[in-house]
């Protein structure tokens, strides 16, 4: 494979909390990558060119393989780069466990702190936007009741919060010991979120005295060596490369999912997102890769997460 086919090449914006997890990631491991600035709002075209209709934010493209969701960014890269691990401990199936909670409840609860907080001085493009994608068709009702309900939604973080600070309280560098590891990246773009763009972050934070100094520890380890791309240069790549995803079956497949079959996939979280359609190139427990076809760019596969994401067949 040549040095261009297997570049990392990150779709994001500097102000995205899961965008920050994923940069965190890569620094972890200490790569090199490429970073395309895509817009914070729909449309998306470039970006949705590559992804089939995937418009959230990061997406991770490697030659004419796209990944779509911080799980299947993460997978891949440890994959790809398994030293420095992002497992340094044996609770790797405890740690992804965890991860759902971050990037679920508790990324969710982050979000309406936010909103929230912000209330009216969010601009009402934004609002309508995030608001639709975390809190539904009602999302004006939702962000109305996230303000009125803050104290309590900073209630609802505080505890876990403190359960972070707890397990640091022993003078450890990281949650898990003195290495990092993906569930530093997990938390740490909450607490990164939460400090930036809730005007209360920083005061809130300063009670957790060992969290501070490991939100510092992480901070420190940097994104990784970046340089800039452009979304032209980054649909060439996908066109001059063929994805790598070879056909796979699993027998255990709850859904009887199998190679070569029409299907279509969509976040869990109905945020009014176009489903992405391909074809079957493998599906197991963790993963599904559908394999697409672009006029202007060709052959794609399109990975994204089996949880969390919902798969259906078509006719």
């Amino acid at each position: 494979m040549s040095d261009a086919a297997s570049e990392i090449i990150l779709h994001n914006y500097p102000q995205s909390p899961v965008a920050e997890k994923a940069r965190v990631a890569l620094g972890i491991k200490g790569l090199a990558w490429r970073s395309v600035e895509i817009p914070r709002l729909a449309p998306k075209p470039m970006l949705t060119k590559l992804t089939g209709g995937y418009r959230r934010t990061p997406v991770m493209q490697i030659g004419a393989d796209i990944y779509c969701d911080t799980q299947c960014i993460l997978r891949e890269l440890e994959r790809r780069h398994p030293s420095p691990t992002f497992f340094p401990t044996s609770e790797t199936g405890l740690m992804w466990c965890v991860s759902r909670w971050t990037d679920g409840a508790m990324f969710d609860l982050a979000v309406k702190v936010v909103l929230g907080s912000a209330g009216d001085a969010l601009p009402p493009d934004f609002a309508q936007d995030r608001g639709r994608l975390y809190l539904g068709e009602d999302w004006a009702a939702g962000l109305r009741a996230a303000n009125e309900d803050l104290p309590h939604l900073a209630s609802q973080f505080r505890a876990p919060l403190s359960w972070a600070n707890d397990q640091l309280s022993d003078g450890r560098a990281f949650l898990l010991g003195a290495d990092p590891a993906a569930i530093d990246a997990q938390l740490y773009h909450l607490v990164w979120f939460l400090r930036g763009r809730w005007d209360r972050g920083p005061t809130f934070l300063s009670e957790f005295a060992d969290l501070e100094r490991w939100e510092q520890n992480v901070a420190d380890i940097g994104h990784g060596t970046l340089s800039e791309m452009s979304s032209e240069d980054a649909i060439k790549r996908a066109k001059a490369c063929q994805p790598i995803a070879e056909p796979a079956h699993d027998p255990h497949d709850p859904q009887g999912l199998t190679t070569g079959q029409n299907v279509s996939v969509s976040p869990d979280l109905d945020g009014g997102e176009q489903p992405v359609e391909g074809e079957v190139i493998r599906a197991d427990c963790n993963t599904i890769s559908l394999l697409r076809q672009d006029p202007d760019v060709g052959g794609i596969a399109v990975h994204f997460p089996r949880a969390g994401y919902r798969v259906e067949v078509l006719a």
